[in-house]
């Protein structure tokens, strides 16, 4: 019944109806109520739903048992369960992801997927920062609903400021992305600006920038450094200026479920050779190296 199930859903028109066709918004504040409900029973029932539909495994997990399935979405992982590979000469992944468009960032653009381009300017409203970017290389993650939904620094950094653009909450799988263009520039996100300090190789702090985006029944972004959870209701500042030190591997935040992570890479690194569209990565194996 799951594999009958799962080969209907994967039917490009009609996955593309039942997961962005629909009141999006709606059906995403209702999620964020409704997971966080602290009930045995309805958490235990909504997980195991989840189980069916996924390939969610909590063996991983520190802790077996929630109490929502806000509470699973979001769990920590034992202890060393992500080592991170500590050779400075490499930028880790954030988060655990399956590898999406990947290249260099060319006259102003990249893409979501092949013969989609997007403006950088539309992702990040800092025109300065994504006019730095030309010619560096980026790389898009995305996690998927059974995936580990906390994301880390890719190195020892300051982040700088933060900038939360509210939106849309179309979904962000490959199906959606070669059918509605500037997807992620119309969903809710997160402009991430860090500084890295690369005296040991001779070169002043360069940034590097993290842009995680929601998704449908994923519009919220929780971000430690300023204590706060970005969600579609959200009135505060949209542009905060910060100064925290974090180190290589520290959490950074969460997603309520799985989204994408856009990271941009600072001059000099280049994405492993190694990794192709849609390899699987974990959080805190490495992802770009560094080159003179």
């Amino acid at each position: 019944m799951k594999k009958i199930i799962q080969n209907i859903l994967s039917q490009e028109d009609l996955n593309f109806l039942l997961t962005n066709r629909i009141p999006r918004i709606g059906l995403t504040r209702f999620m964020g109520w409704f997971s966080q409900i602290e009930n045995p029973v309805v958490a235990y029932i909504s997980i195991n739903v989840w189980k069916f539909f996924s390939a969610l495994d909590l063996s991983e997990a520190k802790n077996k048992h929630f109490k929502s399935m806000h509470a699973c979405f979001t769990r920590e992982l034992k202890s060393n369960a992500r080592p991170i590979n500590q050779d400075l000469s490499y930028l880790v992944s954030p988060c655990d992801a399956l590898i999406g468009a990947f290249g260099q960032v060319s006259n102003g653009e990249i893409f979501q997927a092949k013969g989609f381009p997007y403006a950088l300017n539309d992702l990040m409203p800092n025109k300065d920062l994504a006019k730095s970017y030309e010619g560096c290389e980026y790389v898009t993650l995305r996690l998927t609903s059974s995936m580990y939904h906390r994301f880390h620094a890719p190195s020892a950094m300051r982040i700088r400021k933060i900038t939360y653009i509210s939106g849309d909450t179309w979904n962000v799988n490959p199906i959606a992305l070669k059918r509605v263009e500037r997807l992620f520039c119309k969903n809710e996100r997160a402009v991430i600006e860090c500084e890295i300090d690369q005296s040991d190789k001779g070169i002043q702090n360069t940034t590097l920038t993290l842009v995680p985006v929601a998704a449908i029944l994923v519009a919220s972004i929780r971000m430690h450094c300023i204590n706060l959870l970005f969600h579609l209701q959200y009135k505060g500042s949209n542009e905060i200026d910060c100064d925290v030190a974090v180190t290589r591997g520290e959490e950074l935040g969460w997603f309520q479920h799985g989204s994408t992570i856009i990271v941009f890479a600072p001059k000099n690194y280049r994405l492993l050779p190694s990794l192709n569209l849609g390899d699987h990565i974990r959080m805190g194996e490495a992802l770009f190296q560094y080159f003179k």
